[in-house]
């Protein structure tokens, strides 16, 4: 196995926040994790009482949420604030974003349920539990777009102003503004 960290002083921590392979074992990352577990419990538990009176929670959660920007909760993330939601977006339920690297949502964007944004990736060679490596990548999606139910956003994907991916599609390469892309993977069909 090749022995990825020869001659880095730096932290798992330093290392993932670099885009470079870590290992994910970082008590500070771990921290900031049990963090945002409680944040979109207590966010979920506020939401049923008071949609309005959750928000401060949910603001607290992101690194930025815009304004009349909404989330319907369960949200799942890891840490919430590498997470930007622009103003007046709409994310639907079950929204899965794994912010290892920044995710960056647009203004006016509707997002259906059970999307995930994904960042992290690993080495295609097997590797041993106690050693598991990762990588991330950032996620970009532009203003104006829409994401299906189910759609999935890979690692290092930037989607463009104003387009629309269909329910479903498993998104594994940037997408330019103005396209409409579906399927798995997803491929831009026409522009809009």
């Amino acid at each position: 196995m090749a022995d990825y960290f020869a001659d880095d002083p730096r932290t798992n921590r330093e290392r993932m926040f670099a885009g470079d392979l870590y290992i994910s074992d970082d008590p500070e990352s771990a921290r900031e994790s049990q963090r945002a577990v409680l944040l979109q419990t207590k966010y979920a538990a506020a939401y049923v009482e008071d949609p309005d009176a959750a928000r401060p929670i949910l603001a607290e959660l992101l690194g930025s949420l815009g304004e009349d920007a909404h989330i319907k909760p369960p949200i799942f993330v890891d840490y919430g604030t590498f997470i930007t939601v622009g103003a007046r977006t709409f994310i639907n339920y079950n929204l899965t974003a794994l912010d290892v690297a920044r995710i960056t949502i647009g203004e006016d964007c509707q997002i259906g349920p059970n999307v995930q944004l994904l960042t992290p990736t690993h080495p295609v060679e097997p590797q041993p539990r106690r050693d598991r490596l990762e990588a991330a990548q950032p996620i970009t999606i532009g203003d104006n777009v829409w994401l299906g139910g189910g759609a999935i956003v890979l690692p290092g994907v930037s989607i463009g102003d104003n387009s629309v991916i269909g329910a479903g599609a498993v998104v594994t390469k940037d997408i330019p503004a103005n396209s409409l892309a579906v399927g798995n993977p997803a491929r831009v069909i026409r522009e809009i």
